[in-house]
């Protein structure tokens, strides 16, 4: 069975089938798009890796993980992949990749390493 949840930023050819691993779940939607991030819609530190990310001109696909069925599993695959610690939303891929979650985006715009990854990944064009 294929489904497809609208969210923002991800085209509806972006099928996600059920019957797959939360790990392929994780991997096909971390690389629907040049940016994704995965979040929660009542999540704070979500709000500023979006803003972050719409100020610097990027259009990421956004994954609610409050709002998708499959959800728990996806966070629970995303808080494995996070360093010890960390929350795992928000949690960003860039160019299929992990990135890490918001305190690794800050880094990365502090110290000038983002907008070049951005731009290797296609998500910025300038």
């Amino acid at each position: 069975m294929q489904v497809a949840k609208k969210s923002v930023g991800i085209p509806m050819e972006h099928t996600v089938s059920f019957n797959k691993s939360p790990y392929e779940m994780v991997r096909q939607l971390g690389s629907c798009s040049a940016v994704v991030v995965f979040g929660k819609s009542s999540c704070c530190m979500c709000t500023v890796v979006k803003r972050l990310l719409f100020g610097l001109g990027v259009g990421p696909a956004i994954v609610e993980l409050d709002e998708h069925v499959a959800g728990d599993d996806i966070q629970a695959v995303l808080y494995e992949l996070a360093a010890d610690g960390q929350q795992p939303t928000p949690a960003v891929f860039v160019g299929g990749k992990f990135l890490g979650g918001v305190e690794t985006l800050m880094a990365c715009h502090i110290n000038g390493t983002l907008v070049p990854l951005l731009k290797d990944a296609g998500a910025l064009w300038l």
